[in-house]
């Protein structure tokens, strides 16, 4: 498509050109079988074809909270997604980050995070997804996570394995901490309360490298297809989650709360690894949560000298 957006085109014809630029192989692409994962990665791919327009035009910025970035963008693709949901799914429960909300009680709930990456997304920096995850009666049953800069679709369905763009993705065998490359990430806002930034030192020294990308779900799909051996957070919500954590499982992963407990769909902190270093890894945290063996953070004004 175009740089032309959706406020130049109308909505309406913008969706339609978004559809012209789908896949027509998306069955295929998806895995046959799989039963919701094909529809579901249409779904994202049209969400992620609307950001993307959204995304050349640059919108304008606006705030929730301190410092929560949220944009035109986040909204338009939530909207879109519930309607496709509603259509093809209507009898469905539905979370989204953007506030959607339908809660009837029924066995099938969806999370969803149109724009996971917001702050990235309004900055104009390529690293952002729509995750799209459906648990049924409190399992995490399907997973969709779309990066529309790279147009890559990771995708999962319980028992059925996962995939990246249709190819079967394993986690890594890194089989060390101090040899892996892990992820993490930190809030935007109330980021004095948060206590990552003494995980991240600690696990910098400990590791071969720790990366702050700025897009929980994708991190996750970066454990799944072997491209990070571990990652962990604090303080995510389901929709940052749901998607991912089924990904990274059926990957071959493991995925733990903090203190190596099986997580609930609506549980905020996680562990996710290659299963091979996990053990490592939350030795580590036990330690660092008792305080001992902490590096010191080194000196400025001795560096500077």
């Amino acid at each position: 498509m175009s740089a032309v957006g959706p406020h130049e085109m109308g909505w309406g014809s913008y969706l339609s050109a978004v559809k012209s630029v789908l896949p027509s192989t998306l069955m295929s692409q998806a895995g046959s079988n799989f039963e919701f994962v094909p529809r579901m990665s249409e779904i994202a791919r049209e969400a992620g074809a609307l950001l993307m327009g959204y995304f050349r035009a640059r919108v304008k910025i606006e705030y929730k909270g301190d410092a929560d970035l949220v944009t035109e963008a986040d909204r338009a693709s939530e909207r879109l997604i519930l309607e496709r949901i509603r259509a093809h799914w209507p009898a469905h429960d539905v979370i989204g980050e953007e506030g959607a909300r339908i809660e009837t009680g029924g066995d099938y709930k969806w999370y969803v995070d149109p724009l996971d990456g917001t702050t990235n997304f309004a900055h104009g920096f390529p690293v952002f997804c729509v995750s799209l995850g459906l648990a049924f009666q409190g399992m995490r049953k399907a997973a969709v996570l779309y990066d529309p800069t790279r147009d890559e679709l990771f995708a999962a369905e319980r028992g059925k394995g996962a995939v990246l763009n249709g190819e079967t993705v394993t986690v890594s065998k890194v089989a060390k901490l101090a040899q892996s490359l892990v992820g993490t990430g930190f809030p935007s806002h109330k980021r004095h309360k948060n206590p990552n930034i003494y995980f991240y030192h600690q696990l910098t020294l400990r590791s071969h490298g720790v990366r702050r990308a700025g897009s929980a779900a994708l991190d996750l799909a970066s454990v799944a297809s072997g491209r990070l051996d571990g990652f962990w957070e604090f303080n995510l919500n389901a929709w940052d989650t749901a998607a991912g954590i089924l990904i990274v499982e059926e990957a071959g992963g493991t995925v733990t709360g903090i203190d190596g407990k099986q997580l609930e769909i609506t549980d905020r902190d996680v562990l996710a690894t290659n299963g091979l270093i996990h053990a490592e890894m939350l030795r580590e945290f036990g330690e660092i949560f008792a305080g001992r063996g902490l590096e010191p953070l080194p000196d400025p004004r001795a560096y500077r000298k």
